[in-house]
């Protein structure tokens, strides 16, 4: 259980932060961008929240929000050995989580038609709230194969959020009235 008396610790000032294990780790590094990054996505979740009219997306964002935190804590907690099973001490993304989002991205996708054109990131306010929580979870998505590339990272936190920014584009032609109100993009409009 998480409690937080108090919000400052002053630990910070000198441009590190606390990982789980209790080392430090400059905040300028690729992990803790990743994690920033993370933690972008969800506050552009949170917000998309806001937009949604359906109760079954708030849900669904809510529940993957919660995920997100658990990712933020996976990223947060360097590996032993490139060893990421859970444990009670150790809170890792697991394959069930990325399982979980395939079949929410395979059940709403059944709703809309097959695309003909890409889509501009718009249409509903719902829908362009979504589209800016894609856009930075992609974000957070190469912040986290780029740490992968310097030090060892969950191959399941790796799937999880690649698959979120699928959910997330599949969730917004949804919310643009199962696509039908998509904004196409129309190669050239504009020469």
């Amino acid at each position: 259980m998480v409690k937080l008396n108090k919000i400052y610790t002053r630990t910070g000032d000198d441009g590190t932060t606390g990982l789980v294990d209790g080392s430090r780790c400059p905040k300028h590094s690729a992990r803790i961008a990743a994690m920033g990054l993370v933690d972008e996505a969800n506050s552009a979740i949170g917000l998309a929240i806001c937009a949604l009219a359906d109760a079954s997306h708030k849900a669904l964002l809510t529940r993957v929000q919660n995920d997100l935190f658990d990712l933020g804590a996976d990223l947060a907690t360097p590996a032993q050995n490139d060893d990421f099973t859970p444990s009670d001490m150790v809170l890792r993304i697991v394959p069930q989580q990325a399982r979980w989002l395939e079949g929410q991205i395979d059940a709403l996708n059944e709703r809309l038609e097959p695309l003909t054109s890409f889509v501009l990131p718009g249409g509903s306010e719902a829908a362009a709230r979504i589209h800016v929580a894609r856009a930075t979870t992609r974000a957070a998505e190469r912040a986290m194969v780029q740490l992968a590339a310097e030090v060892p990272v969950n191959p399941a936190a790796l799937a999880y959020i690649n698959r979120l920014s699928d959910l997330l584009f599949v969730l917004a032609r949804v919310a643009n009235d199962d696509g039908r109100t998509d904004v196409k993009w129309v190669p050239g409009q504009n020469r």
